[in-house]
Order: structure tokens, then C-alpha cells, then sequence
């Protein structure tokens, strides 16, 4: 199923909303899990201050998955060794800010240029070409949704069993270490996580779009929110308001999905941004 199919769909025949909304069936069921799950996790990627690494992890991710696509591989495979490699380069290496920050630089121009190269070299659909930078959310099959919501299960029951050690490093890392938690162990393992997200959203919603879900959700969520369990919840919802809000909005129109949950995830942003600011005035003025 892709755009032209749902077009045909849609004004062809007329059918009503829920006959258009069965045919993306599978497309809704990904976004949800993908809007719950990555907007949990964006709660660790915020505390510890990688929104950069999200986007390094997924410029590998998209390497990955370009090589995937070039040798007639699984896409997903590609793109989660990708990611992989990545998140344990980050991980290992940059144990400190400055040093992950550079580590980050240094591969995210290296892996988009491997993945161009690999898109240049591959002679089969261009669809499939700009569905790795957007996302092929709508084209979403029974297989490929069974790849996500296992590897999306894998990294929620992960991030659960570290959850408390992983919270502890977050905020305080010094603290953390000096209470003998294996800060070392927790990081690497948090940035494997981090990278199955990835991989899964990348090929779902983009490399370039990634850190609307990975991202933007939980840095809404703290804006309004500062309980350790009020902030990773309203992250996780409004995951899934932007994702399921984005497909149910696009499948009425012609555009690309990602614009929508892009937009949608931003003006939750911007809203929760102006309640906490308003608030903030009014705790200081009390």
C-alpha cells in the first residue's frame, strides 16, 4: 500500500473515512507504538543531553540501511547494525559531553555520505531511495510491523530493568558512580536502546525526521512536568498524539505523513512551552 493506492482509494470510489483507515492499518498500529516507546525513551535521551547523538545514531542508521537496500538485504537489518555501530562508538568514546559531541560530529557527516553514495549507486525505485530520508509510514507490511513492535518490546523491557540506575545516572552522574552504580555499563547499554529505537524509527518515519518522536515529545513533556513518573508519561502520550495524530490526519489528504506528525509533535512543543514559561512567571511573581 502507498500514496497512489490510497489516493485511488479515496477519490476513485469514494469510500468512507474508516474503509481509507483499514487499508493503513498496520501504518496507525506502528505509529502508536512508535509514538509510546520513543517518546519514553527521549525522556533518558533529554536527562542526558543526546538529542545530538539521535541524529548521529540515525545518519549511521540511514548508512546502514542504504547498503541494505543497495546488496538486496533487509532494510531493517541494515539499519539496526547501523545503528548499532553507531550507539556503541557514542557510547564507548564519549563518556564525556565534549568528547560525544565531537564523536557525533565526526559521524554524522561520514555516515550521510555513505549512505548517499550507496543511494547513488542503487538503479532500483527512487521511492524506495526518499522513503530511507521520509519514512514509508503508509507502506507499512505485516512482517516489517512485527519487526517493530519486537524491537520496540526489547527496548521497553530494557529500559525498565535499568530504569533506576539509568534515572540515577542521568541526573547525577557523579553522584551515581559514587554510589557504586556501573555508570559505564548503564550509558552503553542505554545507547544500544537508544540505537534499536533509532533503527525502527528510521525506518518508519526517517532519518531525517527521527528526533520529531525521539525528541520533541520529552523535551514538551518537561516543560509542564517534573515528577519522574508525570514526565515520562506525557512524553509517551504525546508520542502517540503526533504519530497517530499524523496518520489520521494525512490519510484524508495527499501529503506525505511526516509533515504532519512533525507539525503535530511541534505544537505541542510550543504549546507546553508557553504554559511552562507562563507558570514560571507566575511562581516567581508569588
Amino acid at each position: 500500500m502507498n500514496w497512489s493506492d490510497i489516493a485511488d482509494a479515496m477519490f476513485g470510489g469514494l469510500p468512507d473515512y474508516a474503509e481509507i483507515l483499514a487499508l493503513v492499518s498496520n501504518s496507525v498500529i506502528a505509529g502508536a507504538v512508535l509514538g509510546l516507546v520513543g517518546g519514553l525513551v527521549g525522556v533518558f535521551v533529554m536527562q542526558r543531553d543526546m538529542a545530538f547523538a539521535v541524529h548521529g545514531i540515525s545518519e549511521l542508521s540511514f548508512a546502514g540501511a542504504a547498503a541494505a537496500l543497495l546488496i538486496g538485504v533487509d532494510v531493517v537489518t541494515g539499519s539496526i547494525v547501523g545503528s548499532l555501530i553507531a550507539a556503541t562508538l557514542i557510547g564507548w568514546l564519549g563518556a564525556r559531553a565534549r568528547d560525544r559531541n565531537s564523536i557525533i560530529g565526526v559521524l554524522m557527516p561520514f555516515g550521510l555520505g555513505l549512505g548517499i553514495l550507496f543511494l547513488s549507486l542503487y538503479d532500483g525505485r527512487s521511492a524506495n531511495r526518499f522513503s530511507l530520508l521520509t519514512g514509508q509510514i503508509v507502506s507499512v507490511q505485516s512482517g516489517q510491523l512485527n519487526w517493530l513492535i519486537g524491537i520496540s518490546a526489547v527496548v521497553l523491557v530494557g529500559i525498565l530493568l535499568i530504569w533506576r540506575p539509568l534515572r540515577f545516572d542521568s541526573l547525577d552522574a557523579q553522584s551515581a558512580a559514587a554510589r557504586g552504580v556501573p555508570t559505564t555499563a548503564v550509558s552503553l547499554g542505554f545507547m544500544l536502546l537508544l540505537g534499536l529505537m533509532v533503527a525502527v524509527s528510521v525506518h518508519i518515519i526517517g532519518a531525517l525526521l527521527v528526533m520529531a518522536l525521539l525528541v520533541t515529545p520529552a523535551a514538551a513533556a518537561m516543560r509542564i512536568a517534573s515528577g519522574p513518573l508525570s514526565v515520562p508519561l506525557l512524553a509517551a502520550l504525546f508520542g502517540f498524539v503526533s504519530a497517530v495524530g499524523g496518520i489520521l490526519l494525512a490519510i484524508m489528504g495527499t501529503l506525505p505523513v511526516s509533515p504532519y506528525i512533525t507539525t503535530i509533535s511541534f505544537a505541542i512543543y510550543l504549546v507546553c512551552r508557553v504554559i511552562g514559561s507562563r507558570r514560571d512567571r507566575v511562581t516567581r511573581h508569588a
